[in-house]
């Protein structure tokens, strides 16, 4: 295996690691309606998290594939993952 492929290999089970943990939040938070009062500002940015963090698995998953199987599309992933990862590091960096 090369090693970018190993790379892409690592983001991507990031990303889904980070997607499913949000996911599970967003459940765990639907299955406690005695705390909906409590809760109500922070649906927002919990889902434009799921969605960020949902793009960047989508994107990490056709870099991998695409270059596992040198595709000749794969460049073009590869660039939005870099462009993914730089977009959710500029809104979350403290």
């Amino acid at each position: 295996m090369r090693p970018l492929a190993i790379l892409l290999g690592i983001a991507l089970g990031s990303a889904v690691a980070l997607c499913l943990g949000l996911v599970m939040t967003a459940v765990v938070l639907l299955f406690l309606p005695e705390f909906k009062d409590r809760f109500v500002g922070e649906w927002r940015p919990l889902m434009v998290g799921i969605a960020w963090t949902l793009s960047l698995t989508c994107v990490a998953a056709a870099s991998f594939l695409g270059e596992l199987r040198a595709r000749p599309w794969r460049r073009g992933p590869q660039w939005g993952l870099a462009v993914a990862i730089a977009g959710l590091l500029w809104k979350y960096w403290p």
